[in-house]
């Protein structure tokens, strides 16, 4: 049987999927070893261990952050997903009523 591939579109799927469901295993497995990630104030984290932390932090801090995606355009590799992003700030991982 031949090996399953999967289109970088459905790739970026997958990844808000995994992200919406706080699933830091799936997220991991579809980032590659070299991963980069580069925040809005130009920080730079490489690698899928150091992504892992980076996730795991991030879902302590911000507990219910969910992507909806609007649009999506492809062309070969490149991805573009159009959409919003939000969540609550905690400070300690805890939602609180009426926050």
């Amino acid at each position: 049987m031949p090996a399953k591939t999967s289109s970088p579109k459905s790739v970026a799927h997958a990844f808000v999927k995994a992200i919406n469901e706080r699933d830091i295993e799936k997220i991991e497995k579809l980032m590659a070893d070299d991963h980069r990630f580069i925040d809005s104030l130009g920080a730079v984290v490489q690698g899928r261990t150091r992504m892992r932390e980076g996730w795991a932090a991030y879902f302590r801090m911000v507990p219910d952050y969910t992507i909806s995606i609007e649009e999506t355009f492809s062309n070969g590799a490149m991805v573009l997903m159009l959409g919003a992003a939000g969540g609550t700030y905690t400070s300690d991982g805890q939602l609180r009523p009426g926050t």
